[in-house]
């Protein structure tokens, strides 16, 4: 991969001198989001190896745990001289810890498993909503918060002033994003709308958490209108409660006035997911 940003470097100032300023600018935009696709999935990629680290420390403390054991059973039995002076009952429970240490082994590693598929499927996702909807504006941010897929868009691009109407500029944004989202039926998208602080009164709209929810709606159908499932959405209005910064300037105010789709797996699933795990398990598959 850095042979590749190496290369697209290097190829990007041979042909500067060649071509025209609008391919060069697209040129550098390419590479631009080839790096930012290189930090993402390095940032993953080091978030998972951490995990994994983790995760075999843990294997290798059980299995010292199980090598004492049997050391200890077997110090017993050769202490003794003879099974009788180790009760039947003793004997069963000591086996029954050494398989209980061996099921635990194998579900850390199961979920390990599970934990690393989801992180794979997180990034994949980051990377198709880059590619669909591009990078280039510095108003849609997409990234990855607390192990959630976001895009966060800012409601100059979304309504005109003080309005819930979408307009044409964001449709073309969310037709990319239905995209992504309908290539993901087992994934949720929860559309979440942020106001600033300046207090709202018009029509029937009483204030800015009735404005934040009409807002997410009104995006939640258009998303619907792309054919984007019904049962995988949900609009949520956050008013002026949850702010990127202090309603404290005029620029500050317009960065907390956004929308963001939220894609997360759903949870029923994920359990269903470590349900299934435990039962095989314990059934020996």
């Amino acid at each position: 991969m850095k042979k590749l940003i190496l290369l697209s470097v290097v190829s990007m100032f041979i042909l500067g001198s060649c071509v025209s300023k609008k391919e060069y600018a697209a040129l550098e935009a390419k590479q631009k989001e080839t790096q930012d696709m290189l930090n993402t999935a390095t940032v993953k990629l080091n978030s998972c190896l951490s995990d994994a680290a983790a995760a075999n420390a843990r294997v290798e403390q059980l299995r010292d745990q199980l090598a004492d054991l049997r050391k200890a059973n077997q110090d017993l039995i050769d202490t003794k001289g003879n099974l009788t002076t180790l009760t039947q009952k003793g004997a069963e429970n000591l086996e029954r810890s050494l398989e209980s240490l061996k099921e635990r082994d194998l579900k850390i590693t199961r979920l390990q498993d599970a934990l690393t598929k989801k992180d794979s499927v997180t990034l994949a996702i980051v990377t198709s909503l880059k590619r669909e909807v591009g990078i280039s504006d510095p108003d849609i941010e997409i990234n990855v918060e607390k192990g959630v897929v976001f895009i966060s868009i800012a409601d100059k691009l979304l309504f005109q002033s003080g309005s819930y109407n979408v307009t044409n500029r964001a449709k073309e944004i969310l037709a990319k994003v239905a995209k992504v989202i309908n290539s993901k039926p087992n994934f949720e998208a929860m559309v979440e709308a942020h106001t600033d602080n300046v207090p709202y009164k018009r029509d029937v709209l009483l204030d800015n958490w009735d404005l934040s929810v009409k807002r997410a709606t009104s995006v939640v159908r258009v998303l619907e209108s792309l054919e984007v499932n019904p049962q995988q959405l949900i609009a949520s209005g956050r008013s002026y409660y949850v702010p990127l910064v202090e309603n404290d300037t005029a620029e500050n105010r317009a960065k907390n006035r956004r929308t963001r789709i939220v894609v997360l797996p759903k949870i029923d699933q994920f359990y269903e997911m470590v349900e299934t795990e435990m039962k095989n398990l314990a059934e020996g598959k």
